[in-house]
Order: structure tokens, then sequence, then C-alpha cells
């Protein structure tokens, strides 16, 4: 049976989301067990890997200023490969995981693995294919590209333009978007938002991110509209559940709170607008879903790029105060949703529901054998030829 090996980080939800859904296309499509997905951080670190994740997520939440001149340097100082002894026992772990699954490819959804996997093809221990799957949108750091691989997936061809400028070549890059959960590509009646055209009440989803210091201002402020349907998904904030909760009794038109959740992905599909941070999953699930985005908070460097996906092609708005989430949100809603109906339309260009199964099977359907090359390293990745599914 055929063994496919994903490496993932939780140094961000993307990063798991992607290796999650991309996972269980492959077990769809070659059989229960076929992917075999590790966070070799987590596992040969464990204590040094919850401290650094800690720290990771204080940075983004508390001070972004800091986190954007870390993500900064990383890019314009590249201190890999030449740093890569900090991650001898990871790598030392990678080239055992590999030696024992024998996988015909190596995906990887982080891309510090792109360096591991680069010095493991150097010295004949990588005898497969290895490829990116990138998370991120526009503002690619260099940690993705400066490592060879045999292809990279990136969510969108705005994206693959910035890989072909930092000079990745163009017959490796494949656009077939970030892997999302498959329930994103059904549609179904009770998987759509009613028609605002028609009448139908507006429904708002509302994404409490760790790091919000205005949700419960904004939580008010949604509550307080007497015609919209609202949904709070407000993660483990015990205090503003409560705090909603009172509020939503107060009202009678519907409304939901929600603590920790995995329900996002039908969330997003049967909600006309959702308020969130840019996240990479949470971007590109919205944008497989339809639903446009009002985003109220953007982390400075990865995130940058996934509003700027937004914003070049007109879909939803940037909102960094309550007041402004408000204001975008009545203009959407105005006169049946007019604009929301622009903003829709936008979004369908790159809506790619059906990209973890897209990636899993072009992996399946068009890796060569390993075979290894001469110089230790393996054969090229093979191809399908070029089609409107993979560049267009």
């Amino acid at each position: 049976m055929k063994t496919v090996l994903i490496l993932t980080s939780g140094y961000g939800e993307g990063h798991n989301a992607a290796a999650r859904n991309l996972a269980l296309a492959f077990d769809r499509q070659a059989g229960p067990g076929t992917a075999v997905t590790v966070d070799l951080f987590a596992e040969v670190s464990p204590r040094l890997h919850a401290f650094t994740r800690r720290l990771y997520l204080a940075l983004i939440n508390r001070t972004p200023r800091v986190w954007s001149s870390v993500y900064r340097w990383l890019d314009h100082a590249r201190p890999f490969p030449r740093e890569l002894r900090w991650l001898r026992r990871a790598t030392a772990r990678l080239a055992d995981l590999i030696q024992t699954h024998r996988p015909f490819v190596v995906c990887s959804t982080y891309p510090l693995y792109g360096f591991m996997l680069d010095e493991l093809a150097a010295t004949g221990r990588l005898p497969c294919p290895h490829v990116n799957i990138v998370t991120d949108s526009i503002s690619i750091n260099s940690l993705w590209w400066l490592p060879d691989c045999h292809a990279w997936y990136v969510p969108n061809a705005d994206t693959a333009r910035v890989l072909i400028d930092a000079g990745r070549p163009a017959d490796r890059i494949f656009p077939l978007g970030f892997p999302v959960p498959a329930i994103l590509a059904l549609d179904t009646p009770d998987l759509q938002p009613p028609n605002l055209a028609a009448g139908h009440a507006p429904r708002v989803l509302f994404i409490v991110n760790s790091g919000s210091q205005q949700a419960a201002q904004l939580g008010r402020l949604l509550l307080a509209e007497p015609s919209w349907n609202v949904t709070c998904a407000v993660g483990r904030d015990h205090k503003l559940r409560e705090h909603l909760e009172a509020l939503a009794r107060q009202r009678r038109t519907p409304v939901t709170i929600l603590g920790w959740t995995d329900r996002i992905p039908q969330l997003l599909k049967t909600h006309h607008v959702v308020i969130s941070k840019a996240g990479g999953a949470t971007t590109q699930e919205a944008i497989a879903a339809r639903c446009p985005m009002i985003v109220n908070q953007i982390v400075p460097g990865q995130e940058e790029g996934n509003y700027e996906l937004l914003r070049r092609h007109g879909i939803g708005t940037l909102a960094r105060t309550p007041a402004a989430v408000m204001a975008g949100l009545h203009r959407a809603f105005a006169g049946r949703g007019a604009i929301w109906r622009e903003w829709r339309q936008a979004i369908e260009p790159l809506a790619r529901p059906n990209a973890a199964s897209d990636i899993a099977r072009h992996l399946l359907l068009n890796l060569s054998p390993p075979v290894p090359a001469a110089n230790g390293r393996t054969a090229q990745f093979t191809a399908a030829p070029a089609s409107p599914l993979l560049h267009g």
C-alpha cells in the first residue's frame, strides 16, 4: 500500500488544518491508513514545543509589531539552512520516519521542514519526492521557497505568481487551493444562506480570536441589531460567552452563542458574512464556502497576504474597530444585499472546495516511482500535462 508522510506544526492553525484535511483526502482515495501525519517538533521536544508555541501566540496576540520584526527577519536574514544544527534531533527523527514508513511522497505544511528534507536529500536519505503545501497567500516568507522541492501546491494563482517571481520553476507550482474540509464542497439546500433578495434576514457569523481586544464591544453591537440572525463562536472565553448569552436572552431574533466548536465549515456555508481575523485556514475556508469576510484583525507578516488576496478581488472589507465592522455590514446588507451579492460573485473564481482531494489525486496519479538519482537525490516529480485545473 502507498504511504504518504504529512509533516505539520502547531505554530498556527493553518498548518494543522491543511495537514488534517489532506490526510483525510488521501485516506478516502487510497484507503484508510494511507496518510501518516506527524508534528516532529511536538514529538521530539514536547516541553520546548509547548513553550515556543505559547511564545508565538503571545507575540502575535499581544505584541504584533515584535512578531512583525521577527517574521521579516526570518524572511530577509534567512538563518536556515546554516542554523540547522538546532534541528538535529528533529532531522534525525524525520530520517527514521522515512526509513520506517517508506512513503512515496513527503508533504510538508510547515516551511522549516523543507530545509531538513533538503539536507536528507543531499545525504541520500530521502528516497522519495518532497512537496510543499503552502498555507499562506501572497505574503510568502522565503522559508517556503528557499529549499528546493519537487512541487509547491499553493492556494491561488496570485500566490503562484509570487513564487515564480522569486525564481521558482513555474512547471512545479500548482495553484490547486488550500486543503479545506470536504463538507465545503457539498451544495445542498441545508448548507445555503437564505436569499437576501427575497427579504430574508441576514446571517452574521462572528469568530472571536484569542487576541481580540474588542470582542465584547462588537458582540454587544451585533446583538443590538434586532433583524439579524447572529452566531458568535467565542472559543474558550467562558466569561465572554456568559456575557453574550445574557444579552441573547433579551432578544427575539435567533442568536447562537457557541464555545469551542468544530462546526465552523458548516457555519460558513450557512451564513452570509463572517467576521474574523485573516488567518490562513479561516480565510481559505471562508473563500471555499463562498462566505465573504469582514476582516477585523491582521497578524503582521503571514496574514497580510491573506487580506491582500481579498482586497485585490473585491471581497469583503477591512474593519479594525467594532464601529467599522457594523458600518461594513450595514453597507453589505443595504438594498437587500446588493453589495453582498457583488462580494459573493467576486469570491466564486477563487473558491477551491475540492482542493484537498485535487492535491491528493494529483500526487497519487502523477508521481513517478521514487528512483534515486546519481547525485543521491531522487528522480524529478512528474506532473500531468498542463490543464485549467492545474494552472488556471
